[in-house]
């Protein structure tokens, strides 16, 4: 009797860790736990409080136990993902709000311990934040464990199956990370979940391919199903047809040869074959290890994410505490730059502090950015004397996020004068000529690029912001993601803007939003002008490698035949087409004698 073929399904989703994979499926749902209500008499509430503080105790010794298990398997930064879950537990807002449950209203631990964390789950889910959303997996997460304690409940295992097998679950846990096994787990795949989601950074730390976001996965994969993961393309093939594995299987030994030939330029020079040296940075968020910033290849740090040391702490970090992360890293990158950009943080991005306001109904164009360090003045000198401070250690730039004036770039300068004075009468070192750049990445800022010039040292085009401002579409959105178009030709006019204003003035642009890491795009930007390309770690050797491939001469006139067009879809065809001239198959063959 013959077996009916089942039908080829194909599902995009999000590309978050690298690869291409091929094999069985294993689904991992965790269920619901079950949790009782039932009233407690007043005088046996103080017993329910004193449960609570039984298993967190508990629960920090199980989370110890699993920073230590994760450090000794992948490293320090890896095993910080359980400081967040420390915080959780030390939370005394979620804590008293628990306590309150059961003295005010007379329910049982296990029903007010899951009630107030399902409210805090409700309130970030809301928030368009991809760390945001990262909290949101670290609260349920501990919250789990911690019913799970208090119920008396042995947690379903992760890794009770053998042999190699792509995982398919709806997110996978932090605590879960621990058991993620280069040998038994080939593939990740998740129906929720971020490009910096805790099980991705395990991922590509452990070079497992991964897509994620793709809402309904676990609904369409059985335990046993043969699956295709494309982790550069954020593709998943589910009962792949003939047709797909034999494409699949040429494409995943292409990519492997691929990326060992990127990574053979990794500490070569950023040099266009005609002779141009350019520098490729990165982009970092002060996790990083020395080491790893060390190993980078790159030419320095073009973009310093700061808002992420307020994120991750219950408390605003003070100038100390921010000298300390910021002199890390310069001294570690030292003698390459390192660009600090100050805090861009509000409107979506929101921590659990006054300041920093209520919810808007237009986050991106709300408080944010450089209009919150201006109206809280204080916050924002805590964190340029830090910045100061650090550029004795190192060669360090400042970058104001989301300017739109001249009056916001005089103000920031202003106030960085009075740290520079408030330094030096305390005869604490600083760079007293530190480079500072403005963030272009709003239209208007991109149309007052030449006013600008003369209050600042460099320009950084941030593309995301300044794609999603000027074609009206709110990238977050999944109604009207399709309308934004980095090749659109209005972007592609305003770009050449910035650059021709950034050269007439003399002062050099880099690029540090997603255009940066896309080797399409590269020889259109260096073409127009851009001196540095602000990178993720993950694209630099590919980025590094394109560059030594191409000219200058080349790359001006591609310039000239891309502002001709007047479609998006006509410009991505010429950019994807000097790309596949210029790499195409010749990462297969020898590379350019090594300079």
């Amino acid at each position: 009797m013959e077996t009916a073929v089942k039908e080829e399904i194909q599902v995009k989703g999000v590309a978050a860790s690298p690869g291409v994979a091929h094999g069985p499926a294993f689904l991992f749902v965790r269920k619901e736990i079950e949790v009782a209500s039932y009233f407690v008499p007043p005088e046996k509430r103080e017993e329910q409080v004193a449960r609570l503080e039984g298993a967190l105790l508990q629960i920090k010794q199980q989370l110890r136990v699993l920073r230590c298990e994760i450090e000794e398997k992948l490293g320090e930064k890896e095993a910080q993902i359980f400081d967040a879950h420390q915080m959780v537990l030390e939370d005394k807002a979620l804590i008293d709000e628990v306590e309150k449950e059961i003295f005010e209203n007379g329910w049982n631990i296990e029903y007010a311990f899951q009630t107030v964390s399902n409210r805090y789950v409700e309130a970030f889910s809301h928030i368009d934040d991809d760390y945001i959303k990262e909290r949101v997996a670290d609260i349920k997460d501990v919250s789990r464990r911690l019913l799970h304690n208090l119920l008396g409940q042995a947690e379903m295992e992760l890794d009770n199956y053998s042999g190699a097998r792509i995982l398919v679950s709806d997110d996978i846990s932090p605590s879960d990370t621990v058991k993620l096994d280069r040998s038994r787990v080939s593939a990740l795949v998740t129906d929720q979940g971020s490009r910096t989601s805790h099980a991705v950074i395990v991922a590509r730390s452990i070079n497992v391919p991964a897509v994620v976001g793709l809402h309904d996965i676990t609904k369409r994969v059985k335990t046993g199903d043969t699956v295709i993961v494309d982790g550069f393309e954020g593709l998943v093939i589910i009962n792949p047809s003939e047709q797909s594995l034999f494409r699949y299987g040429k494409i995943r030994t292409e990519r492997q040869k691929a990326q060992t030939v990127y990574h053979s330029n990794l500490h070569l020079p950023a040099r266009t074959v005609d002779g141009f040296e350019v520098r490729v940075m990165l982009n970092v968020d002060g996790s990083e290890s020395n080491d790893d910033l060390k190993k980078s290849g790159a030419d320095g740090i073009g973009l310093f994410r700061t808002e992420n040391l307020f994120l991750r702490s219950a408390t605003l970090p003070s100038e100390e505490e921010q000298l300390r992360v910021y002199r890390r890293v310069a001294e570690a990158m030292a003698p390459f730059p390192v660009t600090i950009r100050t805090l861009d943080i509000g409107g979506d991005k929101q921590i659990s502090n006054p300041i920093f306001g209520h919810e808007e109904s237009n986050p991106f164009m709300g408080f944010r950015a450089i209009r919150l360090c201006l109206e809280h003045v204080a916050l924002f000198k805590d964190q340029l004397r830090a910045i100061l401070r650090a550029s004795a250690f190192g060669r360090v730039k400042i970058m104001y996020p989301m300017i739109s004036s001249v009056q916001e770039l005089v103000s920031a300068n202003a106030i960085l004068e009075e740290c520079k004075r408030e330094l030096a009468a305390k005869k604490i070192d600083f760079d007293a000529n530190i480079p500072v750049g403005s963030m272009i990445e709003i239209p208007g800022a991109a149309l007052a690029a030449d006013l600008l010039a003369k209050h600042c040292n460099f320009f950084s085009i941030g593309t995301n912001d300044l794609i999603q401002y000027t074609l009206a579409v709110d990238r977050v959105n999944d109604r009207v993601a399709h309308l934004y178009e980095p090749n659109h030709p209005a972007i592609m006019r305003l770009l050449k803007m910035i650059f021709d204003a950034g050269k007439k003035a003399g002062i050099p642009v880099s690029v540090c939003g997603e255009m940066a890491g896309d080797a399409a795009y590269a020889g259109l930007l260096f073409g127009m002008g851009a001196q540095e390309l602000s990178v993720a770690g993950a694209v630099l050797p590919e980025i590094k490698y394109f560059i030594r491939n191409i000219s200058m001469s080349d790359t001006a006139k591609m310039v000239t035949d891309v502002l001709a067009q007047e479609s998006p879809e006509a410009i991505a065809g010429l950019l994807h087409g000097y790309y596949a001239d210029h790499i195409g198959a010749r990462f297969l063959g020898e590379d350019r004698a090594t300079v």
